[in-house]
């Protein structure tokens, strides 16, 4: 099934898509399995779950001290300002699998820093060797090579933050029984898809920051 384990919805601050939306580009484009992961949340993900008719990973981008990290198969929050071992400790105290987002992606700020990622890499279970914001090919190739010496499942993802976004990148894998160590099976048989975004997806997330500051000012 077509799968894709990096998006946003409304409920992160750089992005405008109601989860509605959400379920219904998921449903013309044929994906069947999707992690929302949402920034410092997991507010959009149990929104979608409770009302998409396919499985929902709960899941979340955490902003740690030193850049960001993804937890999939959580319960409740993790929240931002942690380190980057306590943001894997909470995720791991779930039961949750960690992914690493974009290690190599040279443009955003909120990247893993390389001393972090060091740290973290014993303990993660994937790293997005594919993402299709990321402007520069060789931050693909970097964390491709990555998760090869470091033994990680990888990974292909939209990183959508419009819906436009999804559909074009994704993650064919086989169906599994829901679990954290399910998903880590099917991902071993992975087939990645991969085409890369335009870089004008940026400036949509900008876009959307500018919009909700000006709302959140008039409504005041």
């Amino acid at each position: 099934m077509r799968a894709d384990f990096h998006m946003h919805t409304f409920f992160s601050p750089d992005c405008l898509t109601s989860p509605e939306r959400l379920i219904k580009r998921c449903l013309t484009v044929g994906l069947g399995c999707i992690a929302v992961t949402d920034h410092n949340t997991i507010a959009g993900a149990v929104a979608v779950k409770r009302l998409a008719p396919f499985p929902v990973i709960i899941a979340e981008e955490i902003k740690s001290t030193a850049g960001e990290i993804t937890g999939l198969f959580l319960n409740e929050d993790i929240p931002p300002g942690l380190s980057p071992l306590e943001t894997l400790e909470r995720i791991k105290d779930q039961g949750g699998l960690v992914s690493i987002p974009h290690p190599f992606d040279g443009v955003r700020s909120s990247v893993i820093k390389p001393e972090a990622l060091d740290a973290i890499l014993p303990f993660s279970d994937m790293i997005e060797v594919f993402n299709a914001r990321n402007t520069f090919k060789g931050a693909n190739q970097k964390a491709r090579d990555l998760a090869k010496l470091h033994n990680l499942l990888p990974t292909a993802v939209s990183d959508s933050h419009h819906v436009f976004e999804l559909g074009r990148t994704y993650t064919d894998l086989p169906e599994f029984d829901g679990t954290p160590e399910g998903f880590r099976l099917a991902l071993k048989d992975a087939v990645l898809i991969e085409r890369q975004a335009t870089p004008w997806v940026h400036f949509l997330s900008s876009y959307a920051k500018l919009y909700k500051r000006v709302s959140n000012a008039f409504n005041k």
